[in-house]
This record gives C-alpha cells, structure tokens and sequence, in this order.
C-alpha cells in the first residue's frame, strides 16, 4: 500500500481540531484551579481527578453519594443568546443538590463537554461557569472531558453533562424514614424556571407565540432571553447549614416532574404531604407561559417547578429556626404545608396560588 499523500485524510479533515482543543484546556485552567477544597491532589491536564479520601477518616461509617445530569434543552437558550459562561451553574445545581437531598456533602465534580467545533473561548466559558457553580456549592471541579463531534452536532451546538460525588455520615443519612406526623414543609424559592422543562417553554415561546429571545417583557421586567436563562439556584450549602443548626428529616429537589412528584420521592407510603398552594406566588415567568401556550394548571406542575426549588421537611419545632437560618443566607423560604397521616396520595396540593 503506498503513502498517503498532502491530500489524504486527516483528523483535522475529519472536523476535529487538536490544538483549538488543547488551546481550550489552558484558557479554562485559570477557572479550574478556583474550583478547588484541600483534599483536591495535582491540577488540570492528568487522566483521572484525585481526591485525598484520607479526608473521610474523620467519619464514624462515611456513606458516598453519586449523583449525574444536565441541564437538558436550556442549552438551546445559551447558544442563541451566544451567551456560555452561565450554563455551568445549571449544571453544577442539578448535580450537587440532588446530592444535598441525603444530607450530602458535595466533595467533587466531573464534566462532560460536547460540542460540534471547538472555539476555545467558547468551551473555557462553559468551563468558567461550571467552576463557578462548583465554587458556590463548596466543591472541587477535579476534572473533566470535552469532546468535539463533527458531523453529529452543528458547529455552535453543544452540551454538557456532570457528575458528582459527596459524603454523608450513615447515621445522619436523610430520608423517608425519619418524617413524622405533624414535620413541617419549609419551600425554599427557585431563581425561575431551573434547567427543566424547556422543551414545553421553548414550544411554547418560540414555535406557538413566535416570540423573539430579544423581546422585552414588561411582566419579566427583562428581556425574554434573560429570563430563560437566569441560572439555577444552588442550595447545597444552605441545605447544609440547615442540617447543623435544626432537626431536619428530608430534603426534595424540585426538578422535572415538578413539586409533587419529586416530594412524593421521599414521603413515605403511611404519610401524606400536604402542599398549600396559597402558601406564596409564582414568579410571572410560570404565569407566562401558561397563558401563552394555553397550558393548564396539571400540565405546568407536572413540568416546572412553580417558584420552588428545594424543600425542606423539618420537625414542627424546628421550622422557625430553619426559616431564620435560611433568611440570614439569603434564601426566600416559607411554610408552604405540613405533613398528616396518610389521606390519598403521597403528595396533596391545595387550594389556589396567592395573586
């Protein structure tokens, strides 16, 4: 077989760009090494993450928690926009508070990039926002991947997935098991619609109302391109601070299937959740979408969060106490119902939202 010749086949050929790769990794090292905790061992460019577990000697019986996800079509929105340095936060809260719900310490995070071409700075933005995130959650960003998939995805198209690992201590495993009749539900208010349901948004702003993401929303107070893409709230540390200072039992991350079916999770079968709708207001974006694509009230809670993002069952002496902390964090929380003996099903939602 002869040599191949200046006009034979090559990876470059083939769409994929080795220095445009390697010229991504060293713009977003800056922002990695931001993305750290003590136990974190060597920086950016190895095989594998390492993480000092020397660290987990001060557990009685450590139980490590895993969790992975995306953030699903929300990044549609990101590449209209051209704007990439804020879906890492999305990204790092759907992982780590997922795996605050067991009473978990987020540790560290991996990621996955894929995109149709690498533009350097774009991937080091992505990058940049997943540090970020990482940071506000309190872990390390120990590594990651980006893949560059020509022919399968467009040349500004991409994604992103992440994983995740945390620690909690077995005998403070949180959970179905410890609530109790009379425990106290404290809804602790989302940034706005998260990173789930955007296919039923996108739909319904785009190919139903032919809005354009420019558009300035009077009742948004922004355009509508801002509001799609405000960051996911992330509530690991303010979920871990709640652990210390009150008795909590259960914690449920609302994210796809909306409020009831992610608390029915962790109700147990002889308990009912008791949701009072009446309890706070959703933010106009919930509002919006519903009057635009005719979408009923069934339809939006089975698909977005309605304002509320992480909640909080807690013994009934402890809600005030967990209402302050959460205050002094920042956090807009409420009572927003209790828990009864079971009546019907896991979870019950009454009455109507308040105007």
């Amino acid at each position: 077989m002869s040599e191949t010749t200046g006009g034979g086949a090559s990876y470059a050929a083939a769409g994929v760009d080795i220095e445009a790769g390697d010229r991504a990794v060293q713009l977003m090292k800056e922002w990695v090494r931001k993305a750290t905790r003590p136990e974190v061992v060597g920086s950016i460019g190895g095989f594998a993450g390492l993480f000092d577990a020397s660290a987990l000697k001060r557990y009685q019986r450590p139980l490590l928690a895993s969790a992975t996800d995306g953030v699903g079509t929300k990044v549609d929105i990101a590449r209209r926009m051209g704007v990439y340095d804020t879906i890492g936060h999305d990204l790092v809260g759907m992982v780590v508070d997922d795996l605050v719900v067991c009473g978990a310490e987020p540790l560290f995070m991996t990621d996955y990039v894929c995109v149709g071409k690498v533009f350097p700075e774009r991937v080091a933005a992505i990058v940049k926002g997943i540090a970020e995130g990482c940071v506000l959650a309190g872990c390390a960003l120990v590594g990651g991947e980006t893949a560059e998939h020509p022919g399968l995805l467009g040349q500004d198209e991409f994604d992103v997935a992440g994983a995740g690992t945390g620690v909690v201590e077995a005998d403070q495993l949180l959970g179905a098991d410890r609530i109790r009749t009379g425990d106290v539900l404290i809804a602790m208010a989302s940034s706005g619609l998260h990173s789930n349901g955007y296919s039923l948004v996108r739909h319904v702003v785009f190919d139903r109302a032919g809005w354009a993401l420019d558009r300035e929303v009077p009742e948004l107070g922004r355009t509508l391109g801002e509001e799609l893409l405000e960051p996911t709230r992330i509530y690991s540390l303010d979920c871990l601070a709640l652990t210390r200072a009150c008795e909590v039992h259960a914690f449920s991350h609302v994210t796809g299937g909306g409020l009831a079916a992610n608390l029915a999770r962790v109700v147990p079968d002889h308990l009912t959740a008791v949701v009072d709708r009446g309890s706070w207001t959703p933010d106009p974006v919930f509002t919006l979408v519903g009057s635009l694509g005719e979408v009923t009230r069934p339809e939006l809670e089975k698909t977005l969060n309605m304002g509320v993002g992480m909640i909080a069952v807690v013994a009934a002496e402890a809600a005030d106490v967990a209402l302050a902390v959460l205050a002094d964090r920042g956090v807009d929380a409420w009572v927003a119902g209790t828990v009864t003996d079971r009546t019907a099903e896991a979870v019950t939602m009454t009455g109507d939202y308040a105007s």
